[in-house]
């Protein structure tokens, strides 16, 4: 099903030269995913594609420009919404089965997608019954496995396995420039460790790992991107919190 388009519904803000931050400022920050355009030399990546509810390459005119990766930093429907949109999609292969087949329980559309999701409700209203996340083609989909590196030309990411908030989360690590895309493995808001799939004794390992990294900054899944010292925090605080 082609999505309908509204560039309204979007909003987009340049962070760096090369980095646009894309979202959806109708719906809650809780709920809001952060959608990140990285345009290369050689290649864009996209990574997490938001709610589905109109078309992103549709009405974000810079994603229509040139060829687009879009990458999964896991399957919830909140981030994977516009993925089937893309010829080049990747994922964690503990998360490909929800892009090709994405039922509301593993997307957690059947607990969060709700009107209350919401602080203004698109033209129409919003039916949770009907609302649904379109099946990414298999041709187009591609399993991304710990280790591998994506290179756009101007900055090369290290592929980070974070499980705990999903099986197959991941984020994107450019070493170089001390930077992270960390999906909702960390960003500074409530971290959900309590989803029928989520593992605390894995989020822990992660969040250990996480914090022997040299971070500079963080671009997470929801809310504002954040530096160093609330990256510590924020992981301190949740080992003190979860790590018995």
């Amino acid at each position: 099903m082609k999505l309908p388009t509204d560039t309204a519904w979007y909003e987009t803000k340049r962070i760096e030269n090369d980095i646009t931050w894309i979202y959806e400022p109708a719906i809650n920050p809780f709920f809001r995913c952060n959608i990140w355009h990285i345009k290369g030399r050689e290649r864009d990546l996209l990574i997490d594609s938001g709610s589905g509810l109109y078309s992103l390459r549709g009405s974000v005119a810079s994603l229509a420009e040139r060829p687009v990766t879009a990458v999964a930093s896991h399957a919830h429907f909140d981030h994977i919404g516009c993925h089937h949109e893309f010829d080049h999609c990747l994922a964690h292969p503990a998360e490909l089965p929800v892009l090709l087949a994405p039922d509301p329980h593993e997307t957690l559309a059947d607990r969060y997608a709700t009107a209350e999701m919401f602080d203004q409700l698109p033209p129409g209203g919003f039916d949770a019954q009907r609302y649904k996340i379109e099946a990414t083609d298999a041709d187009r989909v591609k399993p991304l496995e710990a280790g591998t590196r994506l290179d756009t030309g101007d900055r090369s990411f290290e592929v980070l396995h974070l499980p705990g908030h999903s099986p197959g989360t991941i984020a994107l690590w450019d070493e170089r420039n001390g930077v992270l895309f960390s999906g909702d493995a960390i960003y500074d808001g409530e971290l959900l460790a309590d989803n029928h799939h989520s593992d605390i004794d894995d989020y822990i390992d992660s969040m250990r790992r996480l914090l022997e990294l040299p971070v500079n900054q963080v671009h997470g899944g929801h809310f504002d991107s954040f530096g160093r010292d609330a990256y510590q925090r924020i992981i301190r605080e949740f080992l003190a919190t979860y790590d018995r």
